[in-house]
């Protein structure tokens, strides 16, 4: 018993000095018993992250910055969107990397990732993908999706009456489809074929919720050197090994028959040959520096991590914004009178053109990223000695030292009053022409910022409209017996989703 004790007392005391690092250094900062409490409620849960980063943000209202912690680790939150474009874009060179999830060489499949990826191992991946996402790639791709969202409105056609279904499931087969064909190479049909070996490893690759899961989670992030020894990893080992020979088999294939497929596959396999101007580069300095040599492991964790985004945040997205469409019913119809004329005006057709140019649909899909962000936090880390200059008075110039983190609070800028008037209410017109321009520049980050934004944007964005443009052309999208409103953000997820899931139904416009 006493040794029990001794050990809450060390545990005890190490926190108070953890609890007092920001305090220390002049940051606002809850107190050593509120910041216990938040911890508390944190591991119930009592609130989802959404509403925990919203709760800081707002409790700190007069403040450029505060100190926050992810438990005992210390990180700053960044409130003012001055200083956020200063941090993220200005001096990026100070703040280049993103927090180290996992202990190093612990899940081979998430250290060689983009997002995983650090200094100029980082700069090396991001120029070499960023081919696959420029305006003339999106036109190739444009017409796959095309004919794959066509394939996916038309199952739901044949069924009678009211289509209930739960959105995040459907929905995730349809991107689940997409990114099979884009980044590995592989037709999928989820829908007709429901328990199709590649849907199934994907589920699992990016299934984070649930009890197990979260406590996996936790441990992960806070014990990485203790999950590393005991092998626990962040990819299910079932799912990522099938993945990975799946890659290597596909790759193998391609360079045996000499097939070409304007995929992410065949721009790394390019790289991996040297055909991108990958071997050599001149810095800034106009010294040479060799470049890594890409390996299957890099090529697979590219794959997998844009199927880990596009599985799972463009699918959310979709559900949020069919429930949006089903409660605000003159909206669908707005939309809808738009996918009418473009129909009407291009012999029933959608091309890459027509679909750049529909200002209520990205009106509808901007709002929507607004109130439901893909990410509700954005983390940078300290790789440069950096000191925030004072500019409040009351403020002292603020060191901060390599190694630690910036939080980049998104879905609390997204719900700021003072940057969106009635933050809770869905309205597409705060996006309109006359509008857009007014909104507070580096406040609306649906993607993040700067340099580490999200590479893929432009491609969400677009597999988004047209499987909507599609959508709502046959189709309602109604409220149901089994639809909760209003919707109630899931407390034990690590990601923006609804409790109970979202629920909704699919009724036929008969406009024939």
């Amino acid at each position: 018993m006493k040794f029990y004790a001794i050990a809450l007392l060390v545990v005890f005391l190490i926190a108070c000095g953890s609890f007092t690092f920001w305090k220390r250094r002049g940051v606002p900062q809850y107190n050593f018993s509120v910041l216990l409490l938040e911890i508390v409620l944190g591991l119930i849960p009592y609130r989802s992250i959404s509403k925990a980063i919203q709760k800081v943000y707002n409790d700190f209202q007069d403040e450029r910055y505060c100190g926050v912690y992810q438990f005992t680790l210390p990180g700053l939150m960044i409130r003012d969107c001055e200083l956020i474009k200063q941090l993220t874009i200005k001096d990026f060179d100070h703040f280049a990397d993103h927090k180290q999830i996992l202990a190093e060489d612990s899940e081979p499949m998430w250290d060689k990732n983009l997002f995983a990826l650090k200094g100029d191992r980082w700069k090396d991946m991001r120029a070499t993908l960023s081919p696959s996402f420029t305006s003339s790639k999106m036109k190739m791709m444009f017409h796959l999706i095309s004919e794959y969202a066509k394939q996916f409105i038309e199952y739901f056609e044949k069924q009678p009456g009211t289509v209930v279904l739960e959105m995040k499931d459907t929905f995730t087969r349809f991107t689940n489809d997409i990114i099979a064909t884009s980044a590995f190479g592989v037709h999928c049909d989820s829908v007709r074929n429901p328990y199709n070996e590649f849907y199934l490893m994907g589920k699992k690759l990016t299934n984070s919720s649930g009890f197990i899961n979260n406590v996996k989670m936790l441990f992960l992030v806070l014990f990485p050197r203790v999950a590393k020894y005991f092998r626990l990893g962040f990819f299910p080992k079932k799912a990522s090994k099938f993945f990975c020979n799946l890659v290597k088999e596909n790759i193998e294939n391609r360079e045996k028959n000499g097939i070409v497929r304007p995929d992410m596959i065949h721009l790394l396999m390019e790289a991996r040959k040297g055909r991108l101007n990958n071997e050599q580069e001149p810095e800034d300095d106009g010294e040479k520096r060799v470049k890594h040599q890409l390996t299957y492991d890099d090529i697979t964790a590219q794959a997998l991590i844009f199927f880990f985004a596009g599985f799972d945040s463009v699918s959310t997205l979709m559900c949020f914004m069919a429930y949006e469409l089903a409660i605000n019913v003159d909206v669908q119809e707005q939309l809808q009178n738009e996918i009418d004329e473009v129909l009407a005006q291009y012999n029933d057709g959608l091309t890459y053109e027509a679909l750049s140019k529909m200002k209520y649909l990205d009106m509808v899909v901007s709002e929507t990223l607004r109130k439901w962000p893909p990410g509700v936090v954005s983390d940078r880390v300290c790789v440069k000695p950096y000191t925030i200059k004072p500019v409040k008075t009351g403020e002292e110039p603020l060191h901060i030292e390599k190694g630690q983190i910036l939080w980049i609070p998104i879905f609390g800028l997204h719900r700021d009053v003072k940057y969106f008037t009635e933050t809770e209410r869905f309205d597409p017109e705060r996006f309109n022409e006359e509008n857009k321009s007014k909104i507070q520049q580096n406040a609306y980050l649906p993607f993040g910022i700067g340099p580490r934004s999200c590479i893929a944007n432009r491609f969400a964005l677009m597999e988004t409209k047209v499987l909507y443009f599609y959508l709502l052309a046959k189709f309602n999208i109604v409220v149901v017996d089994k639809t909760v409103v209003p919707l109630k953000v899931a407390k034990s997820s690590f990601q923006l989703t609804s409790q109970g899931g979202f629920w909704l139904g699919l009724t036929s416009r008969n406009l024939n």
